[in-house]
């Protein structure tokens, strides 16, 4: 009874509670195949873990009797681990890039912005137009207003208009997403 399995070192990084981590007086047995043992004290729990060579798992501790499986712990750490890195690769995680503009800005500098937000767009990213004003340009917001709608109507067919252009203090903001396929 006084020796240590292999996975009881691991224990402290992953949380769980296995073989001789597990402190609970009773707790309610489960065996591999599962079927319920019943409510057994620790050290029989242990003890039929331990005749089946394989973990004692808490899989519930807290539910009112904690509930304890018997597994191969390394076998279940590995499905956990596989289930975790499925997620991981099926979630996409959506930027969202930043284009400036300015109220003065010329044909050929918009062009190049419009084809590097294009760009994006085709990467899957949201695209965030802000354009700020300053000093006098306050005065000509409507120009502004313009720019960006163009802006938006230039890359229609690539995206849709999540936000329309909104004036917040000093900076005009829009943003637009990628279309669905």
């Amino acid at each position: 009874m006084a020796f240590i399995r292999k996975y009881d070192r691991q224990v402290k990084k992953n949380d769980d509670l296995v073989n001789e981590q597990i402190r609970f007086k009773e707790v309610l047995v489960i065996d591999a195949e599962g079927n319920k043992l019943g409510v057994l004290n620790r050290n029989a729990a242990l003890q039929v873990a331990y005749d089946a060579d394989l973990d004692l798992v808490c899989v519930a501790p807290k539910a009112k009797t904690p509930v304890c499986k018997v597994m191969d712990y390394g076998k279940y750490r590995f499905e956990q681990q596989k289930k975790q890195r499925e997620i991981k690769k099926n979630s996409k995680t959506v930027s969202i890039k930043e284009t400036q503009l300015s109220p003065t800005i010329d044909v050929h500098d918009k062009n190049v912005k419009l084809k590097r937000t294009l760009k994006w767009l085709d990467d899957g990213d949201k695209v965030k137009i802000t354009m700020r004003f300053r000093g006098r340009q306050m005065a000509h917001i409507d120009l502004g207003q313009k720019i960006i709608e163009d802006f938006v109507a230039e890359c229609g067919e690539n995206c849709t208009v999540e936000k329309l252009p909104k004036l917040e203090g000093r900076t005009l903001t829009a943003v637009i997403a990628p279309k669905k396929k």
